[in-house]
């Protein structure tokens, strides 16, 4: 929301996104590991396997987000553009 905020208030500086976008990282991997395993139940370590696939789909979801958050602002360049004309 913070991010997206940001653009629609005209932001677009690459850094400052690419924080932003770190940030949300680190809330959503807190968020993940404060979920923890089900009562009762103790943790399997994940195979090297499962970790992989974790990195390869956490490096998607990064990419993913990287393009919606050009895509949001190229829309709000694009709006302000057409309000100034």
């Amino acid at each position: 929301a913070l991010r997206r905020s940001y653009l629609r208030a005209g932001g677009h500086h690459p850094a400052i996104l690419a924080q932003l976008l770190h940030l949300q990282v680190e809330a959503t991997a807190l968020e993940t590991r404060a979920v923890g395993p089900r009562r009762g139940r103790r943790p399997e370590p994940p195979s090297a396997a499962a970790r992989g696939l974790d990195t390869a789909l956490l490096a998607v979801e990064l990419e993913n987000r990287r393009l919606e958050d050009e895509l949001l602002a190229l829309k709000v360049r694009r709006e302000k553009r057409a309000d100034a004309g």
